[in-house]
């Protein structure tokens, strides 16, 4: 994927993040069958849009190649933060998607959203990302822009427990 701005691309599948980069991990437990649910908003962009993340993509659904810009903030302070996507399951234990920066983007790096169900049958939502800053507002940001990207995470692991919560 030519346009990607950062090495280690699908590296948030397995959850191994490549050393000498920031690093994300949050995961929230959903309710008992939530996983059907789940998986479709985050793959729909769904989860995103409830989160109050601007999306603009070229596909209704998370899959390899889809291309999305991801808008944070309000009016005209919202920052565009091209992506590409580069890997997406939809499967019976798992459901969701990585993506990785295009040049645009605030920072470098791949984040992934995704749904797992357990033998257990407990349900789980894990945003997972490793980054570098790319351009000077993230650099000047510094532990503030770290302490977004954490916030950022909880924020989404909240919103799709509120929308499993209740129906469509």
């Amino acid at each position: 994927m030519p346009d990607l701005t950062y090495p280690h691309v699908g590296a948030t599948r397995a959850g191994d993040l490549p050393a000498g980069w920031r690093h994300v991990r949050h995961r929230v437990r959903l309710p008992d069958g939530a996983f059907e649910a789940a998986g479709q908003a985050v793959l729909t962009w769904r989860l995103h849009r409830a989160a109050g993340i601007g999306i603009d993509a070229t596909a209704d659904r998370a899959a390899p190649g889809v291309r999305v810009v991801a808008r944070l903030g309000v009016g005209p302070l919202r920052l565009p933060a091209p992506c590409q996507v580069v890997w997406a399951v939809d499967d019976a234990t798992g459901a969701g998607f990585g993506y990785g920066t295009l040049p645009g983007h605030p920072a470098r790096g791949e984040e992934a959203f995704v749904v797992t169900r357990e033998p257990s049958g407990e349900v789980w939502f894990e945003v997972r990302a490793f980054s570098r800053p790319d351009r000077w507002m993230m650099r000047a940001a510094g532990p503030a822009g770290r302490a977004f990207q954490r916030a950022y995470a909880w924020w989404l692991g909240r919103t799709l427990r509120r929308l499993c919560a209740r129906p469509r």
